[in-house]
Parts: structure tokens; C-alpha cells; sequence
């Protein structure tokens, strides 16, 4: 790759965005600066995640510059936390170099020059000095995209390791800082799409000793809102915030502006916002006490990729959020079924993509009181069997505990159809061949959905199980479940079947046994 075309653009964002959803929970576990509150990674996370849903939004034709602009405008409106936030402002920094030109080292230094504008008080040892140290080793790299792309990304992981021997409340609680992780993972996964070498998993360093407990952090009230303000107005505004608090973060331009303040008091704090322009999304949190309760009433939230699929849920009591085969639910949805179902929730994501979304849309459902929990559903029929023991009777946790012990007694397997030439666990496939896969990996190919489906359908339940379950999609041929039910008939009379029709696209068969 000699440039960041928009494809490369949202390929990064993209995988940015999973990568910090899956290290999530452990840069939230380093968190303790410059509050010991334990969201940074979920921060992260939630920015990234807002870019790069804003570039996906896109169509396929416009030009790098509207989709470094997008990316920018994603990532402000988008931005949660401190480390959220100064990230914002580097991706604006990135983009504005990089919408007229491909010049990645002047970019990374106008990121971490932005980054650093944007804090009122900047302390060495956090996400500015990792997005400095990167953006100063590149300056005098003469090799191509990909070798200053890796260079950066080396440099953001030796300053991350730094970060303890510069500030001292990191060092004496034995981790690193919280956003240079997940900044470091930012720069890694730009490094994957411009080198094409990706990795199964980026790590996050462990603490070393036993992180401080999150009871005393200090300023009573995180401050967050986006403001519409003349730029003018906004430095009158920085002074009257950092005069009333801490952890000030003002980023943005052009009359939009994400403000981020810790304070004893919120009213004033969005007061001043008030005379500077106009706040709205206004978020604020009471920052030694993260618990709340929302409006009575238990559901379940079921992603569902199939009008049939959707149905069955819905007969089940479950909210349903409709997806396409192969793609991702919008944040927004999730987040509105979420508010729906009730104020404790137990959400289905129903496949191994959709997860990341899932937990960032509790996440801020919890925010806003409702107790929220992700079930690791990973198929549809693992959902079903999860709903199927489903009592809103029982306590919350009870209930949750229940459902996951039904999914993941569930194994689950479908059949499709190879699109492309590849190399599977189970040998070559060519375009036109069947594939049965059991729990994500390929387990037969043939030349039949039949002979396939009846295969995989053996195989699943020669590990014991006393209920097979069939979802037909839109593209099986009639007599399809026939043939299995004929076949279990014949080999396993012991075992009962339920088929349904799903009308999912993509997958001619699902197949779970429980």
C-alpha cells in the first residue's frame, strides 16, 4: 500500500474500533489516572467505534478528503472520557493532513500536537506522551509508508512500557497508563492495514500489583457535552472550567466543540457552556458512585438476521434488532432496543461479530441506569436456547446464569455455499461447493446441501445431545430439513427435531444441538 486510500481509511477504523472493544475490560483494569474510574478502555472503545461507524455511513465513491473529515467528525461527536476525547483530536490532527496529502509523518505530529493543545494541564507519562514519542520517532525515517507506519506503532509500544518512570501514581500502582494502551493500539492497527499483517490479538500489559480501588477519585462530577460556540467564545470558556476543576479537555473547531471537565459541582460547569453557546448531549456522572436504577421491568434484547428468525424471537417476548447476513447492528439500535426492553436487560448477540457492539451499547445503557448483561450467544440457535429457559420470575443474575448454561450447552453448525476459492480445515474449497461448518471451522465439503447437511447433522450429535434444531433460510432447497429428519430417523430415533423458518440470507441451513 503506498497510500491511505478511503478503503484503507475505514478498514482501520474498523478494526481500531474491535481491537479496543476486545481489550476493553483490561485498559479498563489500568485505569487510575487521571481518575481511578475504570472506563478508559470502554472509552476508547466508544470513540472509535463512533468513528468508524460514521465512515461506514459513507458511500463507496467520495473522496479521501470527506472520509478523513467523516472520520474526525465521527470521532468528536462520538467522544467519551478524557482519553476518549484527546484521541478525538488526534484523528483530527491525522485528518488534516492526510485529507489533501499522504504525508503519515506529518500527520502523527500534527496529532500529537492537537492532542496536547487540547489538554489545559498536560502531565507527562499518559496518551499525549505515547502519541508524541511515536510521532517525534518517524520524523527522520526515510523509508515508505509501511516502514514509518511500523515504526510509529514500535515507538507507541516502547513509550506505552515507559509511561510508569514518568508518572508516579502509575508506577505505584503497577500499570501503564490506561489511554497510552489503548493509543498504542490505535497506531497498531493503522500499522496492520497499511502493512497488510495482522494479528490475532493486541495486547495490553498486566498490572503489576493490585490496582487502588475506585472509592476515592478525587473531583465529584465528569462534565461532558457538545457545544455550538464561536471559536471565539471558547477560550473564555477553557478559562472559567479550568478554574473550576480538573482533567479539562476542549477539542473541536469550526462552531462545534467537545468539552470534558472533572468538577466539585456540575451546574456551573455546564453554566458556563450556556453563555459560551449552546451545550447539548449533556452526560454527567457522579464519579464515586457508578450504580444507578432505571424503570422497572425485566426483557431480552435478540439480534436477528431473518425475518423468520426476527419472528421467533418476537413470539418469545424478546426485542428484536434486524441485521443483514455478514453485517453489524447500528449502535443506535441497540441502544434504543436496550431502553425498551426494560431496565434490566439480558442482551443476544447472536453472532461472534456483533458482540463488540453489543457490549458498547450496554455500556451506555448503564450509564443511564439499566442493568445490562451480554450473553455470549454466538450462533442464532444458541440465542433460541438461551430465550427458551428465559423466566423474567427469577432474579436477574439467576436468569442470566440460566441462559448462558443453555448457549453454551448448545453446539451449533450451519451450511452455505463457497463463494471463493480457499484453503479450510477441511482442504481446498472452489466457488460452488457446499460447506457444513461446526462451531466456525469448515468440517466437510461436498457437493450437496443434503449430503452436507446430513453429515454435519452426524457428526454434531455423535457427541451425545436430545434435541436437534433445523433453521431453513431463503436460499434452501425444498426437501432440505426433509432429508435430515430422514436421516436422524434412521440413525438417532432417540433425538428430537424442531425446524423453522428463518429466511436468513447466506445460510441455507443453521443447525444447533442441545
Amino acid at each position: 500500500m503506498k497510500i491511505l486510500d478511503p478503503p484503507a481509511v475505514r478498514r482501520w477504523a474498523r478494526l481500531a474500533a474491535d481491537a479496543l472493544g476486545r481489550a476493553r475490560t483490561e485498559i479498563d483494569a489500568l485505569n487510575v489516572f487521571p481518575v481511578a474510574d475504570g472506563d478508559t478502555g470502554t472509552n476508547l472503545h466508544l470513540t472509535m467505534l463512533s468513528a468508524a461507524e460514521a465512515v461506514e455511513s459513507l458511500p463507496d465513491d467520495v473522496d479521501a478528503a470527506v472520509v478523513w473529515q467523516t472520520l474526525s467528525y465521527g470521532a468528536l461527536v462520538g467522544a467519551r472520557g478524557n482519553s476518549g476525547v484527546i484521541v478525538s483530536q488526534a484523528l483530527r490532527g491525522l485528518a488534516e493532513v492526510l485529507k489533501d496529502g499522504h504525508d503519515l509523518r506529518a500527520g502523527l505530529l500534527r496529532a500529537a500536537v492537537l492532542a496536547r493543545e487540547a489538554v489545559a494541564r498536560p502531565v507527562e507519562g499518559t496518551v499525549l506522551s505515547v502519541l508524541e514519542s511515536a510521532a517525534r520517532a518517524v520524523q527522520e525515517v526515510d523509508g515508505d509508508l509501511h516502514e514509518v507506519a511500523r515504526q510509529a506503532a514500535g515507538e507507541a509500544r516502547a513509550a506505552l512500557r515507559r509511561t510508569p518512570d514518568q508518572l508516579d501514581v502509575l508506577a505505584r500502582s503497577g500499570v501503564v497508563d490506561a489511554g497510552g494502551a489503548g493509543a498504542a493500539i490505535v497506531l497498531e492497527t493503522l500499522a496492520a492495514v497499511i502493512t497488510d499483517s495482522y494479528a490475532d490479538h493486541y495486547d495490553v500489559p498486566s498490572p503489576t500489583a493490585p490496582v487502588a480501588p475506585m472509592t476515592e477519585v478525587g473531583a465529584g462530577y465528569e462534565v461532558m457535552y457538545l457545544l455550538d460556540a464561536d471559536d471565539r467564545a471558547v477560550a473564555g470558556l477553557r478559562e472559567e472550567l479550568d478554574a473550576m476543576g480538573d482533567s479539562l479537555v476542549v477539542v473541536g473547531g469550526e462552531g462545534l466543540w467537545n468539552v470534558h471537565v472533572h468538577v466539585a459541582e456540575a451546574g456551573p460547569a455546564v453554566e458556563a457552556g450556556l453563555r459560551a453557546g449552546r451545550p447539548h448531549r449533556i452526560k454527567i456522572t457522579y464519579l464515586a458512585e457508578r450504580t444507578h436504577r432505571g424503570n422497572a421491568g425485566r426483557g431480552v434484547v435478540a439480534v436477528a438476521a431473518g425475518d423468520g428468525i426476527a419472528a421467533l424471537f418476537e413470539e418469545c417476548g424478546a426485542v428484536v434488532v434486524r441485521r443483514t447476513p455478514g453485517a453489524r447492528p447500528a449502535l443506535p439500535a441497540l441502544l434504543a432496543a436496550i431502553r425498551q426492553a426494560g431496565s434490566e436487560v439480558a442482551v443476544l448477540p447472536n453472532d461472534d461479530g456483533v458482540g463488540a457492539v453489543a457490549a458498547a451499547a450496554a455500556e451506555i445503557a448503564r450509564e443511564h441506569g439499566v442493568v445490562v448483561s451480554v450473553l455470549p450467544t454466538k450462533a442464532t440457535v444458541q440465542g433460541l436456547a438461551a430465550l427458551a429457559v428465559h423466566d423474567p420470575l427469577r432474579r436477574f443474575d439467576d436468569d442470566v446464569v440460566a441462559m448462558t448454561d443453555a448457549a453454551s450447552q448448545t453446539r451449533y453448525g450451519h451450511v452455505t455455499v463457497a463463494d471463493r476459492e480457499a484453503f479450510t480445515s477441511a482442504g481446498v474449497c472452489r466457488p460452488g461447493d457446499v460447506l457444513g461448518m461446526i462451531e466456525g471451522d469448515v468440517a466437510v465439503i461436498g457437493g450437496t446441501l443434503e449430503r452436507v447437511a446430513t453429515v454435519i447433522v452426524g457428526r454434531m450429535v455423535a457427541g451425545g445431545g436430545e434435541l436437534v434444531t433445523l433453521v431453513t433460510g431463503a436460499e434452501a432447497p425444498a426437501g432440505l430439513a426433509a432429508c435430515v429428519e430422514e436421516h436422524l430417523r434412521r440413525t438417532r430415533p432417540d433425538v428430537d427435531l424442531v425446524v423453522y423458518d428463518g429466511e436468513q440470507g447466506g445460510y441455507p441451513l443453521l443447525i444447533g444441538v442441545e
